[in-house]
């Protein structure tokens, strides 16, 4: 094992399949994945990997990962392992380059990627043995059957056979795609314009159904985490409370549900009838039953739970007060 090799990427999927097309070189060692800055920069000065896959621009912004990585490992490394950048987007590539990281690969990860990768880092360190063999469970019929561990040499002309053969794969796929594209088009057309003259034959007018606009929808929060998507009814949300650069939401039924967005996201967009009644709180004034303004506390129905509110947000108390004198609504 001449490459132990580190992926730090907040999309667990990503991880899973760079480590598989890595698995199909038996230089690469898998040392371990990290989703997060924090983690990952553990791992690197723990294992001291020589190559390390990289995401800089995550969908969970709160893993923070970042270039701002490879600058960090300056503070603590003479030697930095060679960085890949592994991204969905190009827009970065200027800027990780000026960082000299070693390859700049938009995903997913191909295997003729990692080819070139290796081929570019051997280059430039310069090793005079070279054996990059592949496993023989990831092999093809149009892939180099390698035996036992190659040199340089060979391996270089192995690499750059296949990757000419990988070419001029695409090269004819393309082709053909080329010369069929347009009468499948058309036939597909044809198919789809009879189905939908058979539909429009078959089916009364009667089966039609049109949403009623007079149906007002209740809002629904999605609540994603590294692809988990959880659907809340904004009518079963009793409040919310701050926790650091996150927020729990607490339900009519007791339950928790921890979202990674500030509350001040929160109050950026929900609608009546949330309101912010403390830096630590908003609530849907449905549920609250009582208002006591001598101790500045609210209560939740049907629990125990008094939340507090400020003078900063007394307007915003003031009127729940007033919203609820104004509607259905007997003073004793």
């Amino acid at each position: 094992m001449n490459y132990p090799y580190i992926i730090i990427d907040d999309d667990q999927e990503s991880v899973l399949k760079t480590k598989a097309i890595a698995d199909g070189f038996s230089e690469l060692g898998f040392v371990a994945s990290a989703n997060n800055y924090a983690d990952g920069l553990n791992l690197i000065l723990e294992h001291s990997p020589k190559l390390i896959f990289l995401e800089i621009d995550p969908a969970d912004t709160t893993s923070n990962l970042s270039l701002a990585l490879i600058n960090e490992l300056h503070r603590y490394l003479k030697v930095i392992p060679k960085i890949i950048i592994t991204t969905s987007k190009k827009d970065l590539a200027f800027d990780a380059i000026q960082c000299e990281v070693a390859e700049y690969i938009i995903k997913p990860v191909k295997r003729i990627d990692l080819i070139k990768t290796i081929l570019k880092i051997k280059k430039s360190i310069g090793e005079d043995e070279v054996s990059i063999v592949q496993n023989q469970h990831t092999k093809t019929p149009q892939e180099l059957k390698v035996e036992q561990p190659q040199s340089s040499d060979n391996f270089q002309e192995s690499a750059e056979e296949e990757i000419m053969v990988l070419d001029e794969t695409e090269e004819v796929l393309e082709e053909q795609s080329q010369s069929t594209s347009q009468d499948k088009i058309e036939e597909e057309i044809e198919v789809l314009d009879e189905t939908q003259e058979l539909l429009e034959t078959q089916i009364p007018e009667t089966f039609v159904q049109h949403p009623n606009p007079n149906i007002e929808q209740p809002l629904i929060l999605c609540i994603k985490s590294y692809g988990d998507y959880r659907y809340i009814d904004a009518n079963d949300i009793c409040y919310f409370q701050a926790d650091n650069n996150s927020t729990d939401i607490h339900l009519n039924n007791g339950e928790m549900v921890t979202a990674f967005k500030t509350l001040k996201h929160f109050e950026g967009v929900l609608p009546f009838p949330f309101s912010r009644i403390h830096n630590s709180y908003i609530v849907n004034r449905n549920y609250i039953s009582r208002i006591h303004t001598g101790n500045a506390v609210c209560y939740i129905k049907n629990t125990t739970t008094k939340l507090p509110f400020s003078k900063s947000y007394k307007e915003n108390v003031d009127l729940i007060i007033s919203e609820f004198a104004n509607g259905n609504y007997l003073e004793i």
